[in-house]
């Protein structure tokens, strides 16, 4: 939903600058063209596939030595300084660069600044562009002191956080049970495969829910804002990796599951993983940050750092160069001793061989800029990543370590999670994604031996509910596919999802039925986000977040996946802003 906004008569006079506009484009654009066009103010606004950026939320706190300021560029004060940093890296980063040099929004370094001068800046953070720019001034979301701030902070010199080497990696590991201190045998009754871990973003903890009774096991504390769980090939450890960049390693053979390593692998990171090839189960563990950019190899049962490789280099499309390629998703192969590494900003997808890590091999591919999540086909050979700013999916063969292609995926933003696999009622097995921008939900072909006709293209596109989806979901026994629409504007959206029956499939324009899960969940305050389905064991039922505000009343609501009736409703006050949450057991598999 969009909403009016009086634009003074100044604003006519005012045009933009693709320079700095949030494009999907090229990242380092060096020239400011002569007559761009003016922004459409009532055309921008602010969709879900505009606004979604991840904010550096960690960053933002780290202290960092401030530039010195050169003749005729606006001082700030260390107070002031500190201050902009702050709102850049919390709102600005995500999408320009922790050094300001472009990521998926344009550079915003002093050489094309000063060309535009302050009040340009002031005006163009006032109101944003049709491109992407948030409207941060004509939204109320900044002050016009702060939009005065931020337009001074973009003319002076970039502040570069420290790096976050080996030696600081390792003052920061623990191990807090030795392995030959930690149980030989499962010492509890719990059925490991059919727990939950919960990711509690704001109390900076996970919650371990058991499946069959839906009782928290144990609240664990971790990382800030824990942003996935992972499992070891054996099921017995826990990966936890918080936006600040630790990880957890939780012991699920313990009497109670509790943690018996941690450590910190950079100041913002996002993912992690375990090799699951066959024999090297459980022996190795990966991450990867955002800032520092680069990835840290670790030992699987005690998180000691073994490798720090750094992913600074050049795009996959003009060749130049990237001070701060992000890591992205990481995947284990099932068919090599490699992790799959995406890398953002360059486009590389990278293949680390772990079977020799003194002698690190690694195979670059590459792909497509922006790279951000993905996940496995139903075979577990081929592994699907979206390059959601480029509106693309890239495919990688994982067996043979190459390239199979490139597609558009039919809609703006993908955003597919891990993705969803099944049986298309006509196009055979498909991988499907939803979309932040716009309603789109696209299903690509996914066999190409029994179907070749249909590989590796988007075989249909079916309409949902509206654009903000983060995560879409099915499973091998099930007869639907779930998609979440958390950050749609329109507050029912929001809290429901809509689900599909796989036979409909067949029809042009298969309708979809809405289940109101806010409802369910008899929460009455706050907007009610319903975000990530993620199925049980059995596939039979699945559960649903929902994640409202630290200070409001969160749940997870089960549904019956045969009936799509309401089964149950978790409430418990521990249950604060609880989001993604991952079954063990199909989580180590990777099914989805």
């Amino acid at each position: 939903m969009h909403r009016k906004v009086e634009i003074p008569r100044t604003w006519k006079f005012l045009t933009l600058a693709l320079a700095i506009a949030a494009t999907n484009g090229l990242a380092l654009a060096q020239d400011v063209p002569k007559k761009p066009a003016p922004a459409d103010i009532q055309k921008h606004k602010t969709s879900p596939g505009e606004r979604y950026q991840p904010s550096l939320d960690v960053l933002k706190e780290q202290a960092v030595e401030q530039p010195g300021t050169k003749p005729g560029v606006p001082a700030l004060s260390a107070d002031e300084f500190k201050k902009a940093n702050q709102i850049y890296f919390e709102r600005c980063a995500g999408c320009h660069g922790v050094l300001r040099k472009g990521a998926t929004g344009k550079a915003l370094t002093p050489d094309l600044t000063t060309k535009l001068g302050f009040e340009y800046l002031r005006d163009f953070i006032t109101y944003g562009s049709p491109a992407g720019m948030p409207n941060w001034g004509s939204s109320g979301e900044l002050k016009q002191d702060e939009i005065e701030l931020m337009a001074k902070y973009l003319l002076n010199q970039p502040a570069q956080p420290p790096e976050f080497g080996l030696p600081e990696i390792k003052a920061s590991w623990k191990v807090l049970a030795p392995v030959d201190k930690r149980p030989t045998k499962k010492m509890n009754d719990l059925d490991a495969d059919g727990l939950f871990s919960v990711t509690l973003r704001d109390t900076g903890e996970i919650a371990l829910v058991d499946g069959a009774s839906k009782k928290i096991v144990s609240v664990i504390k971790t990382g800030y804002a824990v942003h996935i769980s992972r499992l070891s090939a054996s099921g017995r450890y826990l990966f936890a990796i918080g936006r600040d960049g630790k990880i957890t390693l939780i012991d699920l053979w313990m009497a109670t599951p509790a943690p018996v390593a941690e450590i910190k692998v950079g100041s913002e990171a996002r993912s992690v993983e375990t090799s699951k090839f066959k024999g090297f189960e459980d022996r190795y563990a990966i991450a990867g940050s955002y800032w520092p950019p680069q990835y840290v190899i670790m030992d699987g049962a005690t998180l000691e750092p073994m490798k720090v490789v750094s992913t600074r280099g050049m795009t996959v499309d003009t060749q130049e160069y990237h001070p701060e390629p992000r890591v992205a998703s990481i995947v284990a192969s099932h068919y090599n001793p490699e992790f799959v590494v995406n890398i953002k900003e360059t486009g590389q997808i990278l293949l680390v061989n772990y079977q020799d890590v003194k002698n690190l091999k690694v195979t670059t591919i590459e792909a497509e800029r922006f790279l951000h999540d993905g996940g496995f086909d139903k075979s577990g050979r081929y592994f699907l990543v979206a390059a959601n700013a480029r509106h693309k999916i890239a495919i990688v063969d994982t067996k043979e370590g190459k390239l199979v292609k490139i597609v558009e995926s039919g809609g703006q933003t993908p955003h597919p999670g891990r993705g969803a696999n099944f049986i298309h009622p006509k196009f055979g097995p498909v991988w499907a994604t939803s979309h932040l921008g716009d309603e789109t939900i696209s299903f690509i072909g996914t066999d190409p031996e029994k179907n070749k006709e249909h590989a590796w293209k988007v075989v249909q596109k079916v309409k949902g509910q509206g654009g903000g989806s983060l995560f879409i979901k099915t499973h091998p026994k099930s007869k639907h596919i779930y998609v979440d629409t958390p950050l749609n504007p329109e507050a029912e959206i929001s809290s429901s999802v809509a689900v599909f029956a796989i036979a409909d499939l067949t029809q042009d324009k298969p309708k979809y039925k809405v289940l109101p899960i806010g409802e369910w969940s008899g929460i009455a305050q706050g907007q009610r986000r319903v975000v990530q389905g993620e199925y049980n064991k059995d596939g039979d039922e699945i559960w649903f977040s929902i994640w409202n505000s630290k200070s409001q009343e969160s749940a997870l609501v089960i549904v019956d996946d045969k009936t799509l009736q309401l089964k149950s409703v978790i409430k418990d006050p521990r249950l604060v802003t609880p989001t993604g949450k991952f079954n063990v057991y199909n989580t180590r598999k990777d099914i989805y």
